[in-house]
């Protein structure tokens, strides 16, 4: 059986070295992350030519996903570079001071009205939640603190507020130049990092419409404030990523998996697509083996129904890129092949609006009591595809389109595998033919098999009115 989950990894330093990205094509990678906190335009640039080229190469479907830094708010720098804070000691935030000479006693912010959005008995939380500060008084632009956890602290670490509640904007300048080198480049998708609400995603939407870019927006859940909005965030993107560092932060470690679950289900129930992140395989930035509490982790999220699981770290800087993307193929096989329990299938039960979305649930249904070897969508959006991914089936779907953006769209999407296909005419039978004539040079079909096909009037997207039961050899 194919494996139905994608992976995503991060480009970085080691993913440029020669050969690396090729090896990662092969091992299996389908989505690549350009991480826009780090790296310049040209880099970014150069990542993206590299990969199309290869993609085209190897005749492999990568999506690419540009992810936005957003208001990520950071302490200063230490004049000394790095310092160590006791347990119960005294220790300041300050909005105003010298950026680079904070020490043991004060550090300065780079977030101005941070002194306005905390009060005393707030928890502050540095370096993702290791070190914990309780605010004591606020006087201007000075927060002072004790350490309720100390230890070693570095210069440009990220701050949150236990429980949310910092106003900071949504999307920064820096965030608005990026926009325009994602629609420059021709990113399939979008992320908007520390989203609010609905607004920061269609804001983000406009903001890229009007550079020219069509990519699909990504809300990343990361803030508390989100958890609490999720049903308008989901409705308002295309995909939503589970960004567990920050988020778990501001929850608590032992709220974030009963939300990430919770996160995983609305998507699906709201036909939006989902991507599990954060520190999956942390362990293999260093070491050429996952820890089993790290396969634990990618298994969980597939059993959970995430369409990909992401590699950060791992692949953008660690020792081991090629071998991180092999070991999550494999844990994200086992977990597949071992899975007994199957989600419920509720859309079936529910008033279709769409013909595309009955057409798609009539075919999942039929596929459930069918031996039907492959699902075969005709397809211009990818949507009717999309559509039939959210219900648990191992009867592999087919995306064939002429478009190369839906390609590239499908290849986040779990258990869809998108092929490039443009048929001589789109008369009568012409393209079912030559679309099963398509998967059998491919090997993914062969003579006797019983296979569904989807398709439209070839009238535009969404146009999806037909399904059609066919025997592979004898149309």
């Amino acid at each position: 059986m194919q494996r139905q989950t994608k992976i995503t990894a991060t480009l970085g330093p080691a993913t440029d070295a020669p050969g690396v990205l090729a090896q990662l094509l092969d091992a299996g990678l389908n989505v690549v992350r350009l991480n826009f906190s780090h790296g310049d335009a040209e880099e970014h640039r150069k990542r993206v030519k590299q990969l199309r080229q290869l993609a085209k190469q190897k005749q492999v479907a990568v999506a690419v996903l540009g992810d936005l830094q957003g208001p990520k708010i950071r302490i200063e720098s230490f004049s000394a570079g790095v310092i160590n804070l006791e347990d119960d000691q005294a220790f300041c935030l300050d909005t105003d001071y010298d950026p680079q000479a904070g020490n043991t006693e004060v550090v300065g912010v780079g977030y101005a009205d941070l002194a306005k959005d905390v009060k005393p008995g707030n928890v502050l939380l540095l370096s993702d939640g290791a070190i914990s500060l309780e605010v004591i008084k606020v006087d201007a632009s000075r927060i002072h603190c004790q350490v309720l956890s100390g230890g070693r602290l570095a210069g440009r670490q990220g701050l949150n507020l236990r429980g949310g509640g910092l106003s900071a904007a949504g999307l920064t300048e820096k965030d608005h130049e990026d926009i325009k080198l994602a629609a420059e480049i021709g990113v399939d998708y979008l992320a908007v990092s520390f989203v609010v609400g609905a607004a920061d995603i269609e804001s983000a939407r406009r903001l890229l419409r009007q550079a020219g870019g069509q990519a699909r927006m990504v809300a990343k859940i990361e803030r508390a404030e989100a958890v609490d909005d999720l049903e308008a965030i989901i409705e308002a993107s295309d995909a939503v990523m589970v960004a567990r560092g920050d988020l778990g932060v501001e929850i608590g470690d032992a709220e974030l998996p009963a939300v990430q679950k919770r996160i995983i289900s609305m998507a699906r129930e709201g036909n939006r697509l989902v991507i599990t992140a954060t520190q999956m395989m942390e362990s293999m930035r260093e070491a050429p083996t996952p820890t089993r509490a790290e396969v634990m982790d990618v298994a969980n999220a597939v059993l959970d129904g995430t369409d990909s699981v992401m590699l950060s770290a791992e692949t953008a800087m660690g020792e081991y890129p090629v071998k991180a993307v092999q070991a999550m193929g494999r844990i994200c096989a086992g977990a597949e092949r071992g899975q007994t329990a199957q989600r419920a299938m509720a859309r079936l039960r529910t008033h279709f609006q769409r013909t595309d979305e009955a057409i798609a649930m009539a075919t999942m249904y039929t596929a459930q009591h069918m031996d039907a070897k492959a699902i075969i969508a005709l397809t211009e959006s990818g949507t009717t595809a999309m559509l039939m991914s959210r219900q648990d089936t191992r009867v592999p779907i087919y995306a064939l389109t002429q478009y190369a953006p839906t390609v590239n769209y499908l290849a986040l999407c779990r258990g869809v595998y998108p092929v490039a296909f443009t048929p001589t005419n789109l008369v009568g039978l012409t393209p079912i033919h030559e679309a099963i004539d398509c998967l059998k040079e491919l090997g993914r079909i062969e003579d006797g098999d019983r296979v569904l096909i989807t398709k439209g009037d070839f009238t535009g997207p969404g146009g999806t009115n037909e399904m059609k039961v066919v025997t592979v050899g004898a149309l």
